[in-house]
């Protein structure tokens, strides 16, 4: 199972909100999936974003692979650098 984090649209017409969830890539947008991350809400005076950091982590840790769209949302909230900086390598001193 392959699995994606990515955008599902909640929220009324002409107001999107989104919800940054963890689904299996074969499901459909809306459709099933297996844990929500967060919200995104776009639209509006300012960009609102609310991500678990702690739960994005884990899921990009076990190998979870984000959209495009997803992944700048991420990028946004500073859980791609924190994911980076986890997968940097101690500098040696020798």
């Amino acid at each position: 199972m392959s699995v994606r984090i990515r955008l599902t649209r909640v929220g009324r017409k002409k107001s999107p909100a989104y919800r940054v969830v963890v689904a299996d890539s074969h499901m459909k947008r809306d459709g099933r999936f297996i844990e929500i991350l967060g919200h995104y809400q776009p639209v509006g005076a300012e960009t609102k974003t609310q991500i678990n950091d702690e739960r994005a982590l884990y899921w990009l840790k076990v190998g979870a692979q984000p959209s495009d769209t997803a992944k700048s949302v991420l990028r946004k909230a500073g859980v791609l650098k924190k994911f980076h900086e986890a997968r940097k390598p101690a500098p040696k001193n020798s």
